[in-house]
């Protein structure tokens, strides 16, 4: 079995090691998104339970489905290679330029919960990209 296979059995993506050269097998520079995502979401925490929740209202008016979103710390974005993805969305966390791809920025989810001006102006980003 080798570093890669070890890494995916314990659940640890390899952009997540903390000491890369423990895993010299490893190719460190490489990130490929499975086709199917469609929505980056850039946040350096995963969403709770109820962040969740609003995470998925989102996505619906976006017509998109948890399915097709999946969530990177913004330390990872520089190891992505291949994608097909058509959002990138940034919360909570300064955005970076990524080509053909459109993008939104906001506060964390936690912040958004609460804050009506900030839901309105993700929402102003989305149909603005959407005509």
């Amino acid at each position: 079995m080798n570093d890669v296979q070890r890494l995916k059995e314990m659940g640890i993506p390899v952009w997540g090691l903390r000491r890369p050269e423990l895993f010299p097998n490893v190719a460190l520079n490489t990130l490929t998104l499975p086709d199917t995502c469609k929505l980056l979401f850039v946040s350096e925490t995963t969403p709770n339970e109820h962040d969740a929740w609003l995470f998925g209202k989102i996505l619906a008016s976006m017509k998109l489905t948890p399915d097709q979103a999946l969530r990177l710390p913004k330390e990872a974005l520089s190891n992505l290679k291949s994608h097909a993805l058509e959002w990138c969305w940034f919360a909570g966390v300064d955005a970076i330029a990524m080509a053909d791809v459109k993008q939104l920025t906001s506060p964390s989810l936690s912040l958004l919960q609460d804050n009506p001006d900030a839901k309105k102006a993700l929402w102003v980003q989305i149909r603005q990209h959407e005509r």
